[in-house]
């Protein structure tokens, strides 16, 4: 079922969504050559619990793995979401997506971005470029009478555009008072098909696109997502409120 918010709910929706960007950028600050993903964990940690709020994605659990034990997702390259905080150290060269999610007054916040380590090749900076793109293209088509697929397909056609695909395992969601709620968002799909899209809708639409294979698999730790074929994957997501017919990005400071 498809929660539609007052607004009084999307304005705790946005104080969430407001520290969640909040930890993404101070986050990037720290990305360097030589540092590990769980210093980087850490810092997400503290500052997300002294603005009195609790890492969402910390203890949560899904079927089939252990609670998940980091406070922020850091994949690495060819890890596409879902990577686990670790005494890794992040080398010149590489990308690393960073997912934070944050639950403060009983609501939801969740966004993330892919940012590079040091100087990166022209493919990943590519790469990175055209998932950041396509995710407004998608919140371009989230607007009240659209249905999902509309915003499924903008992300979908303008990241094949340019040779990559789009992982079908995984999608977009709802969220407000569940860090997960309906309606699920393909990065995928057709125009005017899905859910009728309605003011008062949060949703948190999130590209996860790959250089090559659209095929994933998830690691024996019951979470890392890595590409089939070992080549880079690049993610971005934004949380936003349908207002007034339009999208408000939620997630930003």
């Amino acid at each position: 079922m498809i929660l539609i918010k007052t607004r009084r709910e999307i304005d705790y929706i946005r104080e969430s969504n407001k520290l969640v960007a909040e930890t993404l950028q101070l986050l990037k600050r720290y990305v360097n050559p030589g540092i590990t993903t769980l210093e980087l964990d850490k810092i997400a940690e503290d500052y997300i619990r002294s603005n009195n709020a609790r890492p969402a994605f910390k203890g949560y659990s899904q079927a089939g793995s252990f609670d998940f034990p980091g406070s922020i997702c850091s994949s690495i390259d060819d890890e596409v979401v879902h990577g686990i905080p670790r005494n890794r150290v992040l080398n010149e060269g590489e990308i690393l997506s960073i997912d934070v999610g944050v639950e403060k007054d009983g609501y939801f916040g969740d966004a993330a971005l892919t940012v590079g380590i040091g100087n990166i090749s022209d493919e990943k900076r590519k790469l990175i470029e055209v998932t950041e793109q396509s995710l407004y293209n998608g919140i371009e088509k989230a607007v009240e009478g659209n249905r999902i697929g509309d915003i499924s397909n903008a992300v979908q056609t303008y990241v094949e555009s340019y040779g990559y695909s789009v992982v079908r395992d995984l999608c977009g969601h709802g969220v407000g008072k569940h860090l997960h709620e309906d309606p699920q968002i393909p990065n995928y799909g057709k125009k005017g098909t899905g859910a009728l899209i309605k003011n008062g809708m949060t949703l948190a639409i999130e590209p996860m696109i790959n250089m090559g294979t659209y095929q994933v698999h998830v690691a024996e730790d019951g979470w890392t997502v890595f590409t089939a074929d070992e080549k880079p994957s690049a993610h971005y997501e934004h949380t936003i409120a349908i207002i007034g017919g339009k999208p408000e990005i939620l997630s930003v400071c």
